[in-house]
């Protein structure tokens, strides 16, 4: 009966001890890359973290400013690139002059 008592007083300290509150997990930091890849969710990270910085907080902000600066910056081809521009027009020569001695 002692050991009864025993086994069971033990076994109820091991399922309150994995009761007990657990650490609090760290949020997923998106990846720059995978921003820059995805505008929507881009968009929608830089209105939380308009809205509510502390809660979105530094790391993920920070990632969304950089994905947000390397779409803005990125080297891909202009959108004006294949604009038809007009080479510039030669410069005008000067009025001959009345005046002018051969």
């Amino acid at each position: 009966m002692k050991n009864l008592l025993l086994i069971t007083t033990a076994v109820a300290v091991l399922v309150l001890a994995g009761c007990g509150k657990s650490e609090p997990t760290q949020p997923v930091i998106e990846s720059v890359e995978s921003l820059v890849a995805n505008p929507e969710r881009l968009k929608e990270l830089r209105a939380q973290c308009k809205a509510d910085h502390v809660r979105m907080g530094d790391a993920q902000c920070q990632a969304v400013a950089e994905a947000t600066r390397q779409r803005f910056m990125s080297g891909g081809p202009s959108p004006y690139a294949n604009d038809p521009v007009p080479p510039p027009a030669a410069p005008a020569s000067p009025p001959a002059s009345a005046d002018a001695k051969d």
